[in-house]
């Protein structure tokens, strides 16, 4: 605030063990982290501040924010954003509040899923509607796809946060697309753990949705719905071959902005997986931050940067740990069009074959996302 006063914009600093990052919206609400896990950078923390300020407006409204009449209402009717905002502060199993793309799982039988949804969409009036499994979006319809962000984030990420319920009816307004005016969220849920998800203005009515609907477009296809569930943490279908050394792996589309996810493969091995995935998110804030160009959508370049960003790599790794061979985990992250891949891969894997690896790894990923 001192410094604003001059005219000069501060927007983090560091104590020994401690990152403070602090930040303006709408000239109304600012938001301040700290940190103190180890490694933190001020890009992960630069986009938690984005995805809490996304959370405050989804479920209060960019009006209530910016214009405030009552500050002890505005308390109030904030406790509603809480249940999300702590999930992002928590060791969450999804990834897309950092790298602000859509958790995804890949389904067994993903053509019938998206038919059938279809389908529902058009009779139940709406055209906005996803299925979505322990947060991460299994099939969702075209109009659903092109939600901007971060609402097309946060809107699974709150289905995937809230207790288990049948039905719900819910107000929520789109940071991006309307932020002063609430749509409906309804949520149905088709089996323990996945849900249907309509986004609708004031029709229809949730009781419209009844069970006979539902079942004349779900129940022929209970089987393919019941192969979703296990898909939560595994993102990639049963038998998907991956190699051996393979610990986990995280696959961005950066200009559909969909990510697939999993810290599975190979769970019985160490590291755990809470450790696998903070290893995942110090390694993408640093390939984003310091390697790669960056992702489409984030603020333009200075003509310096660009310059100096003339020759992008398309491929780094890293080793952790002691340097004897056969020891420490290997990072890996790779580019190739609009897709990154990062892998983490067991101590067995030797370095001179990583970009082999991730590149195979790569092609054989690329027709599910």
């Amino acid at each position: 605030m001192f410094g604003q006063n001059l005219e000069v914009q501060l927007s983090s600093a560091k104590t020994e063990d401690t990152t403070v990052v602090w930040k303006s919206f709408h000239d109304s609400i600012t938001l301040i982290v700290l940190s103190s896990e180890e490694g933190t950078s001020e890009l992960r923390l630069e986009r938690l501040l984005q995805m809490v300020f996304g959370a405050m407006v989804l479920l209060v409204g960019l009006e209530e924010l910016t214009n405030i009449r009552n500050v002890e209402r505005l308390k109030k009717e904030l406790r509603a954003s809480y249940r999300l905002i702590d999930s992002f502060l928590g060791d969450s199993e999804l990834i897309g509040d950092l790298t602000q793309c859509v958790d995804c799982v890949v389904p067994p039988e993903g053509s019938l899923l998206q038919e059938a949804l279809s389908g529902f969409a058009e009779a139940a009036g709406t055209a906005f509607v996803s299925l979505v499994v322990s947060g991460r979006v299994v099939a969702a319809t075209e109009s659903w796809w092109r939600l901007g962000m971060p609402e097309a984030v946060l809107l699974p990420w709150l289905v995937g946060s809230l207790p288990p319920q049948a039905a719900r009816d819910y107000p929520v307004y789109l940071p991006h697309g309307s932020p002063t005016v609430p749509h409906r969220l309804l949520t149905l849920t088709l089996l323990p753990g996945l849900e249907l998800c309509l986004l609708c203005g004031p029709r229809p009515p949730l009781s419209q949705l009844d069970a006979q609907l539902l079942e004349r477009w779900w129940q022929p296809l209970l089987d393919p719905l019941r192969a979703c569930l296990p898909l939560g943490s595994r993102a990639l279908p049963a038998g998907f071959p991956l190699h051996t050394d393979i610990l986990g792996l995280l696959l961005l589309h950066l200009e559909l902005k969909r990510c697939l996810f999993t810290v599975e493969p190979s769970g019985d091995k160490e590291p755990s997986s809470e450790q696998r995935r903070r290893l995942f998110r110090s390694f993408y804030t640093l390939v984003t931050a310091t390697h790669f160009a960056p992702e489409p959508g984030q603020p333009e370049e200075k003509a310096e940067e660009v310059v100096h960003r003339a020759q992008v790599p398309r491929a780094c790794y890293l080793v952790l740990g002691a340097e004897e061979p056969g020891t420490g985990w290997r990072l890996v992250a790779l580019q190739l069009g609009p897709r990154r891949l990062l892998l983490l891969l067991s101590a067995q894997s030797p370095t001179h074959g990583l970009r082999g690896l991730a590149t195979h790894t790569l092609h054989a990923l690329t027709p599910l996302l």
